[in-house]
């Protein structure tokens, strides 16, 4: 009988997970991973419309998940390792970027702790509730369009696919809260759905930034691109690449962020027009696939709910080169960018810099 190791967070997904593992005759072990970043539940954050993983109730949900089917169970401190993201998160927006820490959880600890611990339990595969597929060794989309989670998986380690199970990837969220119920997960099934930053369960992401770079809380100028002020900020780390709302800079035209400034603390901004870009340089590529040669057409994604775009990119000695067929809005630094054929990803990286026409 395989043996699995399936990472536990109490939500529907993996608690689904669990029970479509055993069903298919699996050896599953769960896992929960304590992050110590929930140190205060309350008895009702269920009830919330969003909110955060990882926390105590949450562990406590995977624990009666477990129970139930038989599966024996761990909590493991992970607090160190996810103070680490916590760290990079804050570092980026200290300089002008907008992070993606979901993407480095995954690479960092969902599939480099849990594999690491996996082995040591002598398993076969880890698993884990994400929307996408492992088929024929290759990483694909999940079947889901609006749930499909490839994009921040471009990260996993291509030796570690052949070992990847993802059992939800080829059901619909609906159908897997209809499955948790059927399967007597009444409670599970009708939780909420994670936010998407786990430990900005509030949703402002600027108390956590200051509490680890206090610096960033520095007043500079908002300015058009010709030097023009405009007005004041309190602080980069309040803006990102493409905000229009949240300026208070007045005069009515619309004004949308360009780019961001930390050696001068300046917000740059100017026309939609100007957030256009013909490419991006990516840096930090994990490829999937045999590393390109030449240059390969295919669909890039610059963000998680970009639909993707055709494209052209040419691998380089640490990274990519891309270029757009049609320009792009918002390229983002510190975003990851993901390459696709069809359904398939094959790999991705850490945007550096947009390129446009005049560059």
């Amino acid at each position: 009988m395989p043996r699995v190791v399936l990472a536990m967070s109490g939500g529907v997904d993996s608690s689904a997970s669990a029970v479509l593992l055993k069903r298919q005759g699996y050896d599953v072990i769960g896992l929960f991973m304590r992050t110590g970043t929930h140190g205060h539940d309350q008895p009702d954050e269920r009830r919330d419309s969003k909110k955060g993983c990882c926390s105590a109730i949450d562990a406590g949900d995977a624990r009666r998940v477990a129970d139930k089917f038989d599966i024996p169970f761990y909590a493991l401190d992970f607090e160190k390792e996810f103070n680490l993201i916590i760290d990079y998160f804050a570092a980026e927006y200290a300089k002008g970027r907008t992070p993606n820490p979901c993407v480095v959880c995954n690479n960092w600890l969902k599939f480099g702790q849990l594999w690491a611990f996996g082995k040591k339990l002598g398993a076969d595969f880890i698993a884990t509730g994400h929307y996408a597929q492992v088929i024929n060794g290759e990483l694909h989309k999940g079947v889901d369009s609006d749930k499909d989670q490839s994009y921040v998986l471009h990260g996993i380690k291509r030796e570690v696919l052949p070992h990847l199970l993802f059992p939800v990837g080829g059901y619909t969220k609906p159908q897997i809260r209809e499955f948790a119920r059927e399967a007597g997960l009444a409670g599970v099934a009708e939780k909420p759905d994670s936010v998407e930053i786990c430990f900005v369960p509030s949703g402002d992401h600027t108390d956590v930034v200051r509490s680890r770079r206090p610096e960033v809380a520095h007043a500079g100028v908002i300015a058009e691109r010709d030097g023009t002020v405009l007005g004041p900020h309190d602080g980069i780390d309040r803006f990102t690449i493409g905000q229009r709302k949240g300026l208070n800079i007045g005069g009515g035209k619309k004004r949308f962020v360009l780019e961001l400034l930390p050696d001068t603390n300046t917000v740059v901004v100017g026309d939609e027009a100007d957030l256009l870009a013909s490419g991006l340089v990516a840096s930090e590529v994990n490829w999937l696939i045999d590393a390109p040669t030449e240059p390969f057409a295919c669909t890039a994604k610059i963000r998680y709910r970009h639909t993707g775009v055709p494209a052209l990119v040419t691998a380089t000695a640490n990274g990519a080169e891309v270029r757009f067929d049609a320009p792009q809005a918002a390229v983002t630094p510190g975003q990851a960018v993901a390459f696709y054929a069809d359904t398939r990803i094959l790999g991705g990286g850490w945007i550096e810099k947009a390129q446009r026409e005049e560059d």
